[in-house]
């Protein structure tokens, strides 16, 4: 009979290795620092590019506008009741070609006083610059047409002249409005010349503070 074999000294084998189907979990692989920066990357740029996205949608305020408004019906605000008292009843309206942009509104009035034929023209224009500063370029303009008589008290700038007591001509700026007025006395000539069923022409020394009632009155409305 065959015995077991003897252990000698007192020695022990080590167990036996056990065997599973799953293999032994793999160590943790090394990140890549430039994968990292490469996201970081991509992330940076896609905040960068919608915050401009947003400043560019973003509408900006535009200049101050002052109260004037636009689409304002010229005719019907522009008494010209100062005027009218010198110059005789106001009897004749034209309203003139009107512009409504996002960059600018303007309009233009004409009206006659006292007889049809013979008596006295004025025509008011209205520009409101809603983007651009007329600023720098009016006292430019009004030296253009001949106003070099400063008026204080009327917006920012105002440019007068009486045109030889013949009329009046005045133009405006207060902030981004521009008002333009012409005051004129219509007559008919022969072929010498000669004035032919005319009125006797108004004294007009002075119009220059009725023109100025006028228009104060006149943008005090424009802003209603």
């Amino acid at each position: 009979m065959i015995s077991e074999p003897e252990l000698v000294g007192g020695v022990e084998f080590d167990a036996p290795e056990v065997l599973t189907e799953a293999p032994p979990p793999r160590p943790p692989r090394a990140r890549r620092p430039w994968l990292w920066a490469l996201g970081g990357a991509v992330l940076a740029s896609a905040v960068w590019g919608g915050g401009l996205y947003a400043y560019e949608q973003r509408k900006e305020p535009g200049p101050d506008l002052g109260g004037y408004r636009s689409g304002v019906k010229l005719c019907e605000v522009a008494k010209l009741k100062a005027l009218g008292g010198i110059l005789g009843k106001r009897s004749e309206d034209g309203v003139g070609p009107e512009m409504d942009d996002p960059a600018v509104f303007e309009a233009s009035c004409s009206m006659t006083f006292g007889p049809p034929e013979s008596g006295y023209s004025a025509s008011v224009t209205y520009t409101l610059h809603k983007v651009t500063d007329p600023g720098p370029e009016f006292a430019a303009r009004a030296k253009y047409y001949d106003l070099t008589t400063p008026i204080g008290g009327l917006g920012e700038q105002a440019f007068f002249d009486d045109r030889g007591g013949e009329g009046a001509d005045l133009r405006i700026l207060d902030g981004q409005v521009e008002i333009a007025l012409n005051v004129y006395r219509q007559y008919s000539t022969d072929a010498d010349g000669n004035e032919i069923g005319n009125t006797e022409p108004i004294d007009l020394s002075g119009i220059d503070v009725p023109v100025a009632q006028d228009m104060l009155a006149l943008m005090a409305a424009l802003k209603k």
